[in-house]
């Protein structure tokens, strides 16, 4: 997900396929024409053939999101996990930079990595992918980053909430109930945040939905660390939970059992479950749209910025001003 910085209208329109070619070759690779688009919106992302070897995958930034010091940082935070052998695809370091520039873009080449999504209804796959988890943080926790953001309850909520507003993105005849439900929410965040205390904040994935988890039979692959900050360890975990309380706790606990082998779980963070969850709500819609000058979300999202889009938003929020209201999962023992 992204930042709250909005960039410049159109920011690929110069991003052409003979370009993305000259940028690889740029930097020594010999490119054999083969070119094919990815499913990326933030970014713009492609597979690359090669007149020898694998293609490769090669990450055009968007343009003013991340600085260049941020970009860095991420890239060494995926060299780390991948030095000690975390499943994770770093990019690829060339001239002894990861981070390369051509005609005003800024990319990086990443190996190929194939893969499906993880079974996240099978107790082994959690328990798989928990210890994985538990390793990322481990490192996670050995030093803060310095030029990434910390997800917390005024970048994801408040900012975001803030940016609809003034930029007039709610319907007027909706206004006075989005209005008011967000406030609500935000208000049930800030509680939960203040039953969790003062929870551990460590450099984390940030955004580990299934998209960003590739499956093989030797098990799985963190992918796209992109949005990757400081935050409770709990961010990287709730997003693997599905499905009614109860269905929710047993896959907590498979998660758990793999994840307490490497690292271990402060189960204040149990109350910011539902709280990240609501968060993430408020800042995808402002992410939709302060992206929506960009050709390829209006394409993508067409049932974006519709009335019934922020009366459904209406009613997910107030379910979740209900589920706050709740006592934590109990998956402690």
């Amino acid at each position: 997900m992204a930042g709250m910085t909005e960039p410049p209208a159109l920011p690929y329109s110069l991003l052409t396929p003979s370009l993305v070619l000259d940028a690889l070759e740029s930097i020594g690779l010999r490119c054999d024409g083969r070119l094919l688009a990815l499913n990326s919106y933030e970014n713009r992302v492609y597979q690359v053939g090669q007149e020898e070897g694998a293609p490769v995958i090669a990450k055009f930034y968007r343009p003013d999101r991340w600085g260049d010091e941020a970009i860095l940082e991420e890239h060494a935070f995926t060299l780390e996990l991948a030095e000690r052998e975390i499943p994770v695809v770093p990019p690829s370091v060339t001239g002894n930079t990861s981070l390369h520039r051509f005609d005003g873009f800024r990319f990086a080449i990443y190996p190929r990595q194939g893969g499906r999504p993880p079974e996240l209804d099978d107790p082994d796959t959690l328990e798989w992918m928990g210890r994985f988890m538990g390793r990322i943080h481990a490192v996670g926790a050995i030093r803060p980053f310095a030029h990434r953001p910390t997800l917390d309850l005024d970048s994801f909520g408040t900012k975001p909430r803030t940016w609809l507003l003034e930029n007039n993105w709610i319907p007027p005849d909706l206004l006075p109930a989005w209005e008011s439900v967000s406030a609500q929410a935000l208000e049930g965040v800030r509680h939960c945040y203040e039953h969790a205390g003062d929870v551990r904040m460590l450099r984390l994935h940030g955004d580990c939905h299934m998209g960003n988890v590739l499956w093989t039979d030797d098990g799985p692959h963190f992918v796209d660390f992109d949005d990757c900050r400081s935050g409770p360890a709990v961010q990287d975990l709730w997003m693997l939970l599905s499905g009614e309380r109860d269905v929710m706790t047993r896959q907590f606990r498979d998660v758990l059992s793999g994840y307490e082998d490497f690292f271990e779980f402060d189960p204040r963070e149990l109350h910011l479950i539902e709280a990240l969850r609501t968060l993430r709500l408020i800042h995808y819609s402002a992410w939709l749209a302060q992206r929506w000058e960009d050709p390829a979300f209006p394409a993508a999202f067409p049932w974006f910025n519709t009335p019934h889009y922020w009366q459904a938003r209406i009613l997910e929020l107030r379910e979740q001003i209900a589920l706050m209201n709740e006592p934590p999962l109990r998956v402690m023992p």
